[in-house]
C-alpha cells in the first residue's frame, strides 16, 4: 500500500454544484505535483476519487453527501433482459483500444454529442481546449475505447485501466444512433472487459439519488455504493 498520509490534498472554494441547483459544492483535490502514480490513483479510487484531466478529486461538500461513489463489481454483473437486448443489438460493432489522441474525427463526434446531448451542461459550448485538456492526456492507464461500424467511428469511451479495475471517464457518442444505446452499451462492454482482464470492478464516477442524469447507472446490479467508508451493495 502507497503511504496515503503523506499525500496533499486542496479543497477549491464553494461554488453553485453542476447536479443540484440549491446547492454549493466543494472539491477536494490530489496536489497537482504529486506524479499520477497508476498505484495511488487506484488506492485512491477505493476511497471514491475520480479522475478529469490531470486531476484526482472527490467531491467535498459541507453540507451535502449526494454524491455517491459507484461501481459494477465486474465478476458479479448480470445483464437484464433490456441490457441483453441492447447488447444484441450492437454485435456487430468492433471495439479498439487506442491511445488518447487529438484528431478531426473524434473531436466532431464530441462536438455533435455535447452541442445535441448536453447543451444544457457545464461543458457547453465545446472547444478544442476543453477537448484536449479533459479527454487528451498522455498518461500510461489511458484509453480510448473507439466504437466503429463498418469502419463508421460511432463512439469513444474514455477509460482508465487500473490494477483494480476500469475506471470509466466519459463516453461519448453519435446522438444520431439512438435506437442503438450507445452509452449504456459502452457501460456494458466495459463491464464484460474487465470480467475478460479479470478486474474487479468498473468505476462508474458519482452517483446522486435525486439527479434525473444519474438514475441510469443504479440499472446495473449488482451496483456497489461508497457509504460510511466502506462499498455496500445497493439493495
Amino acid at each position: 500500500m502507497t503511504e496515503l498520509a503523506r499525500l496533499k490534498f486542496y479543497a477549491t472554494q464553494p461554488h453553485p454544484c453542476s447536479y443540484l441547483p440549491d446547492e454549493q459544492a466543494t472539491t477536494l483535490f490530489l496536489d497537482p505535483s504529486q506524479p499520477m502514480d497508476v498505484q495511488v490513483y487506484a488506492e485512491l479510487s477505493e476511497m471514491g476519487f475520480r479522475r478529469s484531466g490531470d486531476h484526482l478529486y472527490r467531491p467535498h461538500c459541507q453540507r451535502c453527501t449526494a454524491c455517491v461513489p459507484a461501481r459494477i463489481p465486474a465478476d458479479q454483473f448480470l445483464p437484464n433482459r433490456q441490457q441483453r437486448r441492447i447488447l444484441k443489438r450492437n454485435a456487430d460493432i468492433q471495439v479498439k483500444a487506442v491511445r488518447p489522441a487529438f484528431n478531426e474525427e473524434y473531436y466532431d463526434l464530441y462536438v455533435r454529442y455535447i452541442e445535441l446531448r448536453h447543451a444544457d451542461g457545464d461543458m457547453y459550448p465545446p472547444s478544442r481546449d476543453q477537448f484536449s485538456t479533459f479527454l487528451v492526456r498522455d498518461l500510461p492507464f489511458a484509453r480510448f475505447y473507439e466504437f466503429r461500424l463498418a469502419g463508421k467511428l460511432l463512439a469513444i469511451a474514455v477509460t482508465d485501466m487500473l490494477p483494480n479495475g476500469l475506471s470509466a471517464v466519459y463516453t461519448f457518442y453519435d446522438p444520431d444512433q439512438e435506437r442503438r444505446s450507445l452509452g449504456r452499451f459502452a457501460i456494458l462492454w466495459q463491464i464484460g472487459e474487465a470480467a475478460r482482464l479479470g478486474l474487479q470492478a468498473v468505476y462508474l464516477g458519482y452517483w446522486i439519488k435525486n439527479c434525473r442524469k444519474m438514475s441510469y447507472k443504479t440499472q446495473y446490479r449488482p451496483i456497489e455504493l461508497f457509504v460510511n467508508q466502506r462499498w455496500t451493495v445497493l439493495t
